[in-house]
């Protein structure tokens, strides 16, 4: 922990600390690869979340990322494909554990959680933002759950947001991975305030000084319109079905522009992928509680490990970079409800645990 005061000048550390004034800053520091979010990061930031909660002088926490492009694209998928493809998942499902622990203890942090949602957020940076107290985006924002374009399944607790989401709003952003700008995050419930991004470093610093509301009355603003407050009408209807087979055929019989292209994103995604993400939505919302979801997406997410689509899924976006993943089983239809079940089937004594533990 730094002293108070300081600042970390090491730009080899992964998360800096410093705290000025009344506020704690944490920064994700791996710029080069859009702050992606490693093991060691999860732990230090639980560490310092631990340290700021029993100090007195730290009121208010405050979560940004280093560079220019945004806050964190996500957990380091380059080492979960290594982990899936030559390992045996243990480092993998270890990383989740301690990541779903800390979205859950930012969703219950006794002391104001301010995340700044500034660019790109997408995937595990959604988990250490969205959930905490009070999250602001700018004009740079682009907030998504892109994980069924990898052969994934939105986590971190992100089927627990989606789902709450007016309509089927959330359902239309998970399967599709689109993404969220700031007023259709503020729509969704990902997100709770706008600051222009010129008005951000005069709030940060402001933080320091004063408390959140006073701070935010300054700079906060009204956002730009969004796409999805309009688009409610065909995504309601089409989202409602029961099966991604009759959402794709709502999309595809609907008529319009934005629901064809929705549809033809759909076909992009991982069969087995969308089915699972379908499935864990509609049970999130029925589960309500985020520890019980977060529960859930632990079984789910583990499941994924000993799935081909996770590891071909990486391989055609991120590490060949081909863009043309072949998917097993390569339709829809071939997708059986068995096939789903396995993703939620309980997981004995390495059950996540995070409802049980309240």
């Amino acid at each position: 922990m730094t002293e108070r005061g300081a600042r970390t000048t090491d730009h080899e550390e992964p998360v800096l600390l410093r705290t000025e004034g009344r506020a704690g800053y944490l920064t994700l520091n791996r710029p080069e690869a859009l702050n992606a979010l490693s093991h060691a990061m999860v732990r230090r930031i639980h560490r310092a979340l631990t340290e700021w909660e029993d100090d007195p002088a730290v009121r208010t926490v405050v979560l940004t990322g280093a560079g220019e492009r945004g806050l964190c694209a996500g957990g380091d998928i380059r080492a979960i494909h290594a982990d899936a493809r030559d390992g045996d998942g243990t480092a993998s499902a270890a990383f989740w554990r301690d990541e779903y622990h800390l979205n859950s203890r930012i969703a219950h942090y006794p002391k104001p959680y301010v995340a700044v949602m500034d660019g790109i957020v997408m995937g595990g940076g959604v988990g250490l933002s969205a959930h905490g107290g009070v999250r602001i985006v700018t004009e740079r924002s682009r907030v998504a759950m892109p994980e069924t374009g990898i052969g994934f399944v939105p986590d971190v607790g992100g089927t627990h947001l989606l789902a709450r989401a007016p309509g089927e709003l959330g359902t239309h952003l998970a399967l599709t991975g689109a993404v969220a700008g700031a007023a259709d995050a503020l729509l969704c419930g990902l997100a709770d305030h706008f600051v222009p991004s010129h008005a951000m470093p005069r709030l940060l610093d402001g933080l320091a000084h004063a408390p959140v509301p006073e701070v935010l009355s300054r700079y906060a603003g009204t956002a730009s319109p969004g796409q999805l407050a309009a688009a409610r009408g065909w995504i309601d209807v089409c989202y409602a079905a029961d099966t991604v087979e009759e959402i794709l055929g709502r999309l595809l019989g609907h008529g319009g522009s934005a629901a064809k292209e929705a549809a033809e994103t759909l076909l992009s995604r991982s069969p087995t992928s969308l089915k699972v993400t379908l499935a864990a939505l509609r049970r999130a919302r029925r589960l309500g509680r985020l520890e019980s979801v977060l529960d859930q997406e632990y079984r789910v997410s583990c499941a994924a490990l000993a799935a081909p689509d996770l590891v071909e899924g990486i391989r055609a976006q991120v590490i060949d970079k081909d863009r043309d993943p072949r998917w097993s089983p390569p339709t829809l239809a071939e997708v059986t409800e068995a096939d789903v079940e396995r993703f939620f089937a309980p997981l004995g004594g390495r059950e996540l645990g995070l409802a049980a533990g309240e």
